[in-house]
């Protein structure tokens, strides 16, 4: 009669053949693998695609103008702009009047530079932004309205 303890390596030993030669089985023959299949297979779950959006000159609200460009700086207060909404801060400038403050934007003033860095902007779009910023701080100025 047989030891059952002398089985088992013998045992354990056909499943690791096996496994070893079903790994083994693909390694040698590279030419069969389509390298286009192969990315598709592994492509990532999401993709981000950059477009440029070009924009008509002139045709962008205060707001849309403050979102993409005032935003940045005036929302945090970064290098000594005054923040958003923030009246005691824009006193000072609200006191230069709409055709001042419009003109202080568009010449630059301190770390801003010219049309608050949208070097495409014309007057009258920095002129909406200017009313839009300036309304969130209490002033009453009316935007230049959008000719369609």
């Amino acid at each position: 009669m047989s030891n059952p303890r002398t089985l088992r390596p013998a045992r354990l030993a056909m499943p690791v053949a096996l496994v070893a030669a079903v790994l083994l089985a693909g390694c040698g023959d590279q030419s069969k693998i389509d390298p286009e299949t192969t990315a598709t297979l592994i492509q990532p779950v999401a993709r981000v695609q950059i477009q440029a959006v070009t924009i008509t000159p002139g045709t962008r609200t205060g707001e849309q103008i403050y979102k993409s460009i005032c935003a940045a700086c005036h929302d945090a207060g970064a290098v000594g702009a005054p923040k958003t909404g923030d009246s005691a801060a824009w006193g000072p400038r609200l006191a230069l009047g709409f055709e001042g403050l419009t003109a202080s934007v568009i010449a630059g003033k301190g770390a801003m530079p010219p049309r608050g860095g949208g070097s495409d902007l014309t007057d009258t779009e920095v002129a909406r932004a200017v009313a839009h910023l300036a309304n969130l701080a209490g002033a009453g100025y009316t935007e230049p309205p959008v000719e369609q």
